[in-house]
């Protein structure tokens, strides 16, 4: 058995409409916050890009207009980073109307031009950093409202795999998917796969030829290309990369989803699928995605296939992250279950429950833990001579954001590992304020009970309903 790995161009759109899984499935999740706040014109374009999966759009810049800039702007963050210009969200708001008046005749007349991205690092774990480009504030207006659009055509072409950076859908909603994939398997084999530096390898030519088959209008193609092809500012040194699409910037994630929309998601529902002796899912959130297979033979035949696709279009698996994993469900004889794999943060595994059955199970990744307690160490560090009342605002708000996401059930104690590491963190910094007080655990204790911090939560159900 072979699966076809695809010439290096943009799939048939009309191809496409035959696939496993239909555009009318694709269309019906999440579609609500992806209406909210278009305008009625943008609504034709969503309803004409629902019922006509093959139609081309001609014009579609018309509709980055004075008020979808005004859009752009209000869901930009007001404590943004800056870009190059040194221009924050409030300042360019002081004078809007005009500002977006003159952003706007200046599209019409292409004269805009991208200014320089400057490029920041932070730290990945591991000793590791991550870059991010950081655009300019109108420049992530132009984005915000370019995104609108190509958003309005291909939301209603993504197909129900795709979870990352779409209205409606999150992290928590791919973890249920793959709950739900290895329960209906009984754990079956896990294909656990990663993109060494997807944003930085996509291939631009290839990426406008996946556009054009959507999208024919020049001008707003002429937009996407200035955004993909600006300088980037790394401390005092510019440079034009040749491939890929800023990390960070507004534009990026939907590119990024279009690219992997065609290169991973259609190719694999469209010709591995159909060749496969038994089921399978694939459940991606933006470069991050795994495959849950039923059967062995057919993981095998995609893990093999799946480098030569992917490297058609650039992309590199990485060889030590990018494994095959035999998941399946313990006997209950067995004393321990056959191992974990990484998705979005958290190790999935197998654990007893309390009456002595298996069931999947997740918990905080060590790394994404060590890096969350580095955080606070570097904060404490950094700010301990503010006002009590100050750092307890500021590590509450860490840990109420650290628990809204990996607060699932079934990671209690991760939490708390959590907020006890943090309480040592805290005493360990607040004693160095001063040499002439010694702030025992007895009396830390006291302040806690003034300023306790959050107590381990769960705030989301990944699995059992």
């Amino acid at each position: 058995m072979s699966y076809d790995v695809g010439e290096r161009k943009a799939p048939d759109p009309a191809e496409q409409s035959g696939s496993v899984l239909t555009r009318a499935s694709a269309g019906k999740h999440g579609n609500a916050s992806t209406l909210r706040n278009m305008s009625p014109q943008l609504l034709k374009v969503v309803q004409r890009a629902k019922n006509e999966p093959e139609g081309v759009f001609h014009s579609l810049a018309h509709h980055i207009d004075v008020p979808a800039l005004e859009r752009a702007y209000h869901r930009l963050r007001r404590d943004a980073a800056v870009g190059v210009d040194g221009v924050t969200k409030d300042a360019y708001g002081q004078k809007l109307e005009e500002n977006l008046e003159r952003l706007h005749e200046g599209l019409k007349s292409k004269r805009w031009r991208h200014q320089p991205i400057r490029r920041v690092r932070i730290p990945k774990g591991e000793g590791k950093t991550r870059p991010i480009g950081i655009s300019a504030t109108e420049d992530k207006i132009v984005q915000g409202a370019v995104r609108e659009v190509i958003e309005a055509v291909y939301e209603q072409d993504f197909l129900p795999c795709s979870y990352g950076f779409r209205p409606g859908r999150r992290a928590h909603d791919a973890l249920r998917a793959v709950d739900q994939a290895l329960r209906r398997y009984q754990g079956g084999w896990v294909l656990e796969a990663d993109i060494v530096s997807f944003f930085d390898s996509v291939d631009r030519k290839a990426l406008i030829e996946m556009l054009q088959t959507r999208i024919a209008d020049g001008s707003l193609l002429r937009l996407v290309g200035k955004c993909l092809h600006a300088g980037v500012l790394d401390g005092e040194e510019y440079f034009e990369p040749g491939e890929g699409t800023a990390q960070g910037s507004v534009l990026s994630p939907l590119l990024g989803n279009i690219y992997l929309h065609y290169v991973l998601d259609t190719w694999f529902y469209r010709e591995v699928m159909p060749r496969l002796r038994g089921r399978a899912d694939l459940i991606r959130y933006c470069d991050d995605f795994v495959v849950v297979f039923e059967r062995k033979d057919d993981a095998e035949r995609v893990r093999e296939v799946l480098p030569k696709r992917v490297g058609r279009y650039g992309l590199t698996l990485h060889p030590d992250k990018t494994r095959l994993l035999a998941f399946g469900r313990p006997n209950a004889a067995d004393r321990r279950g056959p191992g974990s794999f990484d998705f979005l943060g958290f190790t999935i595994y197998w654990c007893r429950t309390r009456r002595g059955g298996w069931r999947v199970a997740y918990k905080t990744r060590r790394a994404r833990l060590g890096r969350f307690l580095a955080i606070v160490t570097d904060y404490c560090r950094s700010q301990r001579h503010r006002p009590v009342r100050e750092q307890h605002a500021a590590l509450t708000r860490r840990i109420e954001g650290h628990f809204n996401y990996f607060g699932v059930n079934g990671n209690v104690r991760s939490l708390a590992v959590v907020v006890h590491a943090t309480h040592g963190i805290w005493r360990k910094w607040l004693r160095r304020r001063s040499q002439r007080t010694r702030l025992t655990w007895e009396r830390f204790e006291r302040l806690l009970e003034v300023y306790p911090l959050p107590r381990p939560r769960i705030r989301v159900q990944v699995w059992g309903g």
